[in-house]
């Protein structure tokens, strides 16, 4: 009897421990709830700008993906954002600079996109292109645009801090101005044919010394889309030049959507 009941004992504790890796595995795979931030660049730039924000976030606990956008037409920027959405274990915040919130208006449709973060961003509504949304405003006298014989813009040389980086030193703005990515000026008339913000919940960052924008273009298109407004100093940079107020923005995104992570502070 005595040889039956440890021979029991013994299988059963040796079950127990092939469980327990098996079980310390799914743990560790398991997908947290934790959002996914996917970050999408504007145009003449490229995800290299987001590393502050990126460190930031981390440092939070967030897992943070950056898309690069080839800046050739808006199905294929919506399409290079979308192949980054897909690999998401979890809810997505998308969060777009710029031409980069045209993008995410479109893309932000996806089943996985639970909120939109919009960085002096423009915000489109279906039906409409993105040229139509600086109708009505001032022409952003310090932000000119070379256009190329190709149809590709660069934002020109001599303009360029005073446009796009004014509260960014001379040494960032001249790399900035130098690693230029030109965008193909065909996709601000592309209309869309879908407005994530109008399903998502919205926030918007805008950079009170903006000069990419006429005055007031911003604050208009924040409105109409309802978002929940942010602003702060700074250039049309501010993606780079204002990451921890960015950060705030997207914290109270995830808290909103009941996903933040526990380690998350805000700073």
């Amino acid at each position: 009897m005595m040889r039956k009941t440890l021979a029991r004992t013994a299988i059963a504790a040796a079950a127990l421990l092939w469980m327990i890796p098996a079980a310390e595995a799914q743990t560790a795979t398991a997908p947290s709830t934790t959002a996914r931030i996917v970050l999408v660049h504007g145009a003449f730039a490229d995800g290299s700008g987001w590393r502050g924000l990126y460190d930031v976030l981390t440092a939070r606990g967030y897992r943070v993906s950056i898309v690069q956008n080839p800046l050739t037409s808006l199905k294929e920027d919506v399409d290079a954002t979308t192949r980054v959405i897909e690999r998401q274990d979890g809810p997505v915040i998308l969060v777009g600079h710029s031409w980069g919130g045209t993008v995410i208006t479109a893309a932000g449709v996806h089943p996985k996109v639970k909120a939109l973060v919009y960085i002096s961003a423009l915000a489109p509504d279906a039906g409409e292109t993105t040229a139509q949304q600086y109708e009505g405003f001032p022409p952003a006298s310090e932000f000119v645009i070379d256009k190329q014989s190709d149809g590709y813009g660069f934002i020109d040389l001599q303009r360029f801090k005073a446009g796009f980086a004014a509260d960014t030193n001379d040494a960032d703005a001249a790399f900035l101005r130098d690693s230029q990515v030109p965008i193909n000026m065909s996709v601000f008339g592309t209309r869309l044919t879908q407005a994530a913000w109008r399903t998502r919940p919205s926030w918007a960052v805008i950079a009170k010394q903006d000069k990419a924008f006429g005055a007031g273009m911003l604050m208009h298109m924040a409105k109409r889309i309802g978002a929940k407004i942010t602003e702060v100093p700074g250039s049309h940079a501010v993606f780079m030049t204002q990451p921890k107020a960015i950060a705030r923005v997207i914290d109270s995104a995830a808290q909103d959507i009941g996903s933040a992570p526990s380690v998350a502070k805000v700073r």
